[in-house]
């Protein structure tokens, strides 16, 4: 994956060679909802609001209606403006929320280190105390607006979630009903919701084989129904109506509003969903490139879109017969109907396949992020990144979609209800997008209002129109969306909660440090990795099982694996690794960073990699302790805190002769390290507050020395010592320790709370995915520490 190609205008001629091609890949994996929709426009808008006349006026306001619509969102907002919104080439809701959170302090996820903002892939335009706007210092001082920003993000992904369960079921259900010209309405009534949930039921069968494996027929079959859907729109224009170009003229619309008044406004629900997918082209940015859905889009997708609403307005323009029958295949000659309708359900299953994986991102981004509670997470692909499976979300949308299908039966209600999910997520996108110009990009608060207004008015007079059709299917998205957010929502509360509560029981050093063979304490052979969610300290679940069992291993390593605000994490900057106490203690702590599209390592592989990490940074640490004076600028007064715990250094996947030149900017706080919090044991916790008061100073990613007394023959010994302890412990076997935890919310707090909490988390938690399933941990090795939180 190449995190720069998001803005790749080489004009070589390779990097046009790869610029037309990923255009042509795009076609199948991003734009095949989008092409889809001229099966289901016209028949959704004019099922029941307005009629089609002799006059033509409402045909002609209609494809007026189309025409801007698709020339306004998805062309000039979708391609010219918010893809420049990408986070290191990635897209979507969670990409722009990622963007705000580095330049602006509205992050709720407590973990955050100063470590993180050197990572190459935390990229700041410009230096952040360069940007004080009004907007930006109003959005940190107000901590509602944080919990805001989060509940709106939460809402257009919930609303994306809901869109991948409505799209195959509109799709494939408008596909196969061109069946209903080619038999009677009694055959037709029995035959098209068994063929559609047969086609979703073999469409979700398939997912757990991966999208690559039949990812290659994706682009010509998309490729083919552009080019059918063009190549009708064009006969239809010549053979019926040459002049149907004049109603692109806006006046078209005035006339259509004039005549129709609260029906027009009303139909307007259907004609959105002529823009259904194009929020797509921002989810998929970083599996191609600015540039190539700039020239698929406008060059191919957009053209042939407007042919095809065009074809079908100027053969319904002189049949005004068939006014009872609106819609695709009654523009389609006869001799073509069974060919188009086959290419047409072929490109159905491909926008709703495309869909669907975008729905297993964004729910794998969201449990990253701690708001979406544990879920099994397959990686089908070793070769193309970022194509994911979850088996359990899989199952629960095929029998929604399902239970859509036989539930609605007809294409208006499934149109109202996928109109509006579609309008959320463009609403909400255009929020976001107007706080990325004055945060992110520095423009003046009058260039994000002008883009917030002209957009957010246009979704908002769309969007209206939806919520007219409450009754009438719009109810299932709002429906899901409140049942999904409040899931979300509970778990990312009580993540934080768990996180503090973490953070003030936890345990102080020399209490490790105190533990041996006089207290009965007892060393075992074997590497003992304890998952916590601190980035420093002892945890609380550790002292509990010390104190029930009281031995622990050779070797003791403390893992906190946490998310950061990036898409990705290279692995050369994934590990920090430090000690925990002296050499001679054999316990270090790991913190494992990744992005929110990464895939996490199967156990196997994370335990391999581990060790090497670990042998890399001891080894790294013997041999800088040889050369402690090429620090010039190393500062031995603030050599390690007062507990003991080591700085962390960045231990990369390559192999390393000498000292690598990671360095950061890093606050010291000089009056008080402890920051009012009770049991601040390292320097590094001043990372997690925000301290008042602070000094700069640069510092390396170094491991403080001990001593620099040591003879070179002594440390060579002490090296070998460690590295042969660490072979050994890894040879006997690998424990994982697990904390098992139950939440109860504090006497006195308010019931909503004790609801969310008591019930809500902890039945959650009882039946989504533990966490030694989502870090693959083999029973075998694992070993679970009960703990109750109390928050």
């Amino acid at each position: 994956m190449d995190l720069g190609h998001g803005r790749c205008w080489d004009t070589s001629k390779d990097s046009w060679k790869t610029l037309l091609l990923l255009a042509y890949q795009s076609l199948g994996v991003v734009y095949g909802d989008l092409s889809t929709s001229p099966l289901y426009v016209y028949k959704s808008t004019f099922a029941d609001d307005i009629q089609h006349s002799d006059t033509n006026e409402e045909i002609f306001g209609v494809l007026s209606f189309v025409f801007w619509t698709l020339t306004l969102v998805p062309l000039f907002k979708y391609v010219f403006v918010v893809l420049r919104a990408d986070d290191n080439g990635e897209g979507g809701t969670f990409a722009l929320y990622s963007l705000l959170c580095r330049h602006a302090k509205v992050s709720l996820l407590p973990n955050r280190q100063v470590a993180d903002e050197s990572l190459s892939t935390y990229k700041l335009e410009n230096p952040p105390e360069k940007n004080n706007s009004r907007v930006k210092m109003y959005l940190e001082k107000h901590k509602a607006l944080h919990t805001a920003l989060l509940i709106l993000v939460l809402l257009g992904t919930c609303m994306v979630i809901g869109d991948g369960l409505l799209t195959p079921a509109i799709s494939v259900f408008s596909a196969v009903s061109g069946l209903e010209l080619s038999m009677s309405s009694d055959h037709h009534q029995y035959a098209v919701v068994p063929i559609t949930c047969f086609i979703l039921v073999c469409l979700f069968t398939l997912q757990h084989y991966g999208t690559h494996r039949v990812g290659f027929l994706f682009a010509p079959v998309v490729l083919a129904w552009l080019l059918c859907i063009s190549a009708l729109g064009l006969y239809n224009i010549i053979h019926w109506n040459p002049h149907v170009y004049q109603a692109l003229s806006p006046y078209y619309m005035f006339k259509f509003m004039k005549k129709t008044k609260k029906g027009g406004w009303m139909s307007l629900g259907g004609i959105l969903l002529c823009i259904t997918g194009s929020e797509a082209m921002f989810a998929d940015l970083g599996h191609f490139s600015y540039a190539a859905f700039q020239i698929a889009f406008t060059f191919l997708v957009y053209p042939a879109l407007i042919l095809a609403y065009m074809g079908q307005a100027a053969y319904l323009s002189q049949h005004h017969d068939n006014a009872n029958h609106i819609g695709f295949y009654i523009s389609v000659p006869g001799k073509l109907r069974i060919p188009v309708l086959i290419i047409a359900i072929l490109a159905s299953v491909v926008g709703s396949q495309a869909i669907i994986s975008g729905t297993f991102s964004i729910i794998n981004q969201s449990q990253s992020l701690g708001c979406f509670p544990r879920v099994k997470v397959v990686h089908t692909s070793d070769k193309i990144h970022g194509q994911i499976y979850i088996p359990e979300i899989n199952w629960m949308l095929m029998i929604l979609c399902i239970a859509v299908t036989i539930g609605f039966r007809d294409t208006k209600h499934m149109g109202n209800a996928s109109g509006l999910a579609v309008m959320t997520v463009m609403l909400v996108t255009t929020c976001l997008t107007s706080l990325v110009i004055i945060i992110c990009w520095h423009k003046p608060p009058i260039v994000a209002l002008c883009f917030l207004l002209f957009f957010g008015s246009i979704e908002l007079l769309y969007f209206s129109a939806s919520l007219t059709k409450f009754t009438e299917g719009a109810w299932l998205p709002i429906l899901l969306a409140l049942f999904l957010m409040t899931i979300m929502f509970v778990w990312h509360y009580a993540t934080i909660k768990k996180y503090e509560f973490d953070l003030h029981n936890k345990v102080s050093l020399e209490w490790l440090l105190a533990l041996g063979p006089s207290l009965g304490i007892a060393r075992v052979p074997g590497i003992g990795i304890v998952f916590t969610n601190l980035t420093s300290g002892i945890p609380a679940n550790f002292s509990r099982f010390v104190t029930n069992l009281p031995a622990f291993h050779r070797v003791l390593v403390f893992v906190c694996i946490k998310s950061v605000p990036v898409p990705f994490v290279p692995p050369a900057e994934r590990y920090l690794v430090g000690r925990v106490g002296p050499p001679g203690h054999r316990s270090y702590r790991c913190i494992v960073r990744y992005g929110y599209r990464d895939v996490h390592q199967d156990v196997d592989s994370f335990e391999s990699e581990l060790v090497a990490r670990l042998a890399d940074f001891i080894n790294y640490d013997w041999r800088r302790a040889h050369g402690t004076n090429s620090f010039p600028e190393y500062d031995a007064s603030q050599s390690n805190d007062s507990s003991g715990e080591y700085r962390l250094a960045v231990i990369g996947t390559v192999a390393f002769s000498g000292i690598p030149a990671y360095e950061i900017e890093e606050s010291v706080q000089l009056a008080s390290i402890s920051g009012g919090f009770p049991t601040v044991e390292s320097v590094t916790d001043v990372i997690e507050m925000e301290p008042v008061g602070v000094v700069e100073r640069r510092v390396r990613f170094a491991i403080d020395d001990e001593s620099g007394t040591r003879s070179p023959a002594d440390m060579d010994l002490q090296l070998q010592e460690e590295l042969e302890d660490l072979l050994l412990a890894q040879e006997a076997g690998t424990a994982f320790i697990l904390g098992h935890s139950h939440v109860k919310a504090k006497q006195g707090s308010s019931l909503l709370k004790r609801l969310a909490l008591n019930f809500g988390y902890n039945f959650l938690r009882r039946n989504c995915r533990g966490p030694d399933v989502a870090l693959k941990v083999p029973p075998v090795s694992l070993l679970e520490v009960g703990m109750v939180y109390v928050v």
